[in-house]
């Protein structure tokens, strides 16, 4: 076994979301070691500011790097929008994987003509959408929504109550009486409250989620690399790391049926 191969794969989020991204990763490469970081002390990143958000992910990298990662999924639509490149500048010999969400495939499948992406206010803001939007949904309309308050109640692991329920009603009913047949996800954590958007937008709405797209980058540069585990065991080991509490973590995981072999502490230092 070569020691890049042996190497584990790490992705962060700020909370639980981005192990909607782990599941695929795992999913396609069964045998790699992923270590996954939540910086549930910092959750939610949707409002924070671009500089703030450069900061944390760094430290997020950072400390995925010194625990070994070979490649660094940034699970999260936010920080992705943020921090990619300032990440591939400051870690020049890691590669990086950022979440961008798929107005591509929505402008090319939609039959209305209207496409509906619900997101947090800073990924709404950042370049990244205006250029994904730019280049790839020409002709279409694209509506954008900002969800306050989803990811929140995601981490609360209050997933099927009233109160989220109308929150994602409130944000999902104008994009359908607009006309869009498609919904583009644009946060990590929404794919948690897919049963919730499906009973509110129908079986006739197609809904998108970037992460199978991202799990099978993330295979794309592993081979690309040689990054690939030369021995493959029957199942690589999940490690998951949470800022918070560990403890209600697990919990959280354990109740969302996510994969995960261990929850650890993890302490970050944000650089002023």
């Amino acid at each position: 076994m070569s020691d890049q191969g042996a190497r584990p794969i790490g992705l962060f989020d700020s909370g639980i979301g981005g192990m909607t991204v782990l599941r695929e990763v795992r999913r396609l490469l069964p045998a790699e070691d992923l270590i996954y970081l939540a910086d549930q002390a910092r959750c939610p990143y949707g409002s924070r500011s671009p500089d703030e958000l450069r900061a944390i992910a760094a430290a997020c990298a950072a400390w995925l790097i010194a625990r070994g990662a070979k490649l660094v999924v940034i699970a999260c639509n936010t920080a992705s929008a943020a921090a990619l490149a300032d990440l591939r500048c400051r870690f020049p010999e890691t590669p990086f994987v950022g979440m961008v969400p798929p107005v591509k495939p929505a402008a090319s499948r939609t039959r209305s003509g209207v496409v509906g992406v619900l997101a947090t206010p800073a990924t709404l803001a950042g370049d990244l959408l205006r250029d994904v939007i730019s280049r790839w949904a020409e002709g279409v309309r694209v509506i954008e929504q900002a969800c306050p308050g989803l990811v929140e109640q995601i981490e609360k692991g209050a997933l099927d109550t009233p109160e989220t329920r109308a929150l994602l009603r409130s944000y999902v009913t104008p994009l359908l009486e607009a006309g869009a047949d498609t919904i583009v996800l644009g946060c990590t954590h929404y794919p948690l409250l897919l049963p919730q958007l499906r009973a509110i937008a129908g079986d006739d709405t197609l809904i998108l989620d970037a992460a199978p797209a991202v799990a099978q980058r993330v295979v794309q540069i592993v081979k690309e690399r040689s990054l690939m585990r030369d021995v493959n065991p029957l199942s690589g080991i999940i490690t998951c790391a949470t800022t918070g509490d560990p403890e209600h973590f697990a919990n959280l995981i354990h109740r969302l049926d996510l994969p995960c072999d261990r929850v650890e502490q993890a302490v970050i230092t944000i650089d002023a």
